[in-house]
């Protein structure tokens, strides 16, 4: 006879930094934690947007507000990012490390606006710029990971990255390469970092404020198109790409795996 197995919420009381997490994605898979009685420190480069966020964020949950920190980091500057990344960690640490001084899970699911470029227009300084947050950062962050988490598998570092890894498309070659990268770096962190699992997530398409780039007008024209290219039929959700981020979290099986969560388009 199998043993019972007893369900517990292996979220509450986790201590989880999340660089991104003022908006979209990063914003949901916060609130998401906090909801699970995580503690979590929001990250993000607007100072005034982070505010915003964790003001929403204790708005939405007034029992769990002590729950609930919000720093700035700045990820654009590849002169700065090391400093920055190091001064990111020990601040979350100071917000919700424990004695240990340890955190249990980052997820990063910072960007920036998509660099999309056609070939002729590409020069070494525009590729340079289009990786600082995508690809530099998450992959400088690991160095920190490893000095803060808790050695253990019930620990995790979650790496965000794109359908376009799998899926090509015209000009996207700059981003499609960071993105491609992301699969490799996961798989190789996941060797470096263990026992702390290393996992990514590859949205496609997801409604969020990064769209806000198109004019309105445009948007939801683009949006049927894109709904047309996968099998569920419509653009993902921010609430159902974040339950892959939770599974990930929850999972201590589940290492140096990238995840899709694109509605099927990469299949069709």
């Amino acid at each position: 006879m199998a043993d019972q197995i007893k369900y517990t919420n292996k979220l509450s009381g986790a201590r989880i930094l999340i660089i991104g997490a003022s908006s979209g994605l990063g914003y949901g898979v916060a609130e998401a934690c906090i909801e699970n009685g995580a503690l979590v420190a929001a990250a993000s480069s607007n100072p005034s947007r982070v505010n915003s966020a964790v003001e929403k964020l204790k708005s939405a949950y007034p029992s769990k507000t002590s729950n609930i920190h919000g720093l700035v980091v700045n990820l654009s500057k590849t002169e700065i990012l090391e400093q920055e990344l190091e001064k990111l960690f020990k601040e979350a640490v100071g917000k919700i490390g424990g004695a240990d001084g340890k955190l249990d899970h980052v997820i990063f699911t910072a960007g920036d606006a998509l660099a999309m470029m056609k070939i002729q227009d590409m020069d070494i300084n525009k590729i340079i710029q289009a990786g600082n947050v995508r690809f530099f950062a998450p992959l400088l962050a690991a160095k920190f990971v490893e000095i803060y988490l808790v050695p253990s598998p019930k620990s995790s570092y979650t790496i965000t990255t794109g359908a376009i890894g799998e899926r090509p498309n015209a000009d996207w070659t700059v981003i499609g390469s960071y993105s491609g990268g992301h699969h490799a770096m996961v798989r190789n962190l996941a060797v470096d970092l263990k026992p702390i699992r290393v996992n990514g997530v590859a949205p496609g398409a997801v409604v969020t404020s990064l769209w806000n780039q198109i004019p309105e007008e445009q948007r939801q024209g683009v949006f049927e198109s894109l709904a047309e290219k996968v099998l569920v039929g419509k653009v993902g959700a921010v609430e159902d790409v974040v339950e892959t981020y939770l599974a990930i979290l929850k999972d201590g099986n589940m290492d140096g795996t990238i995840i899709r969560t694109d509605g099927g388009g990469t299949i069709v």
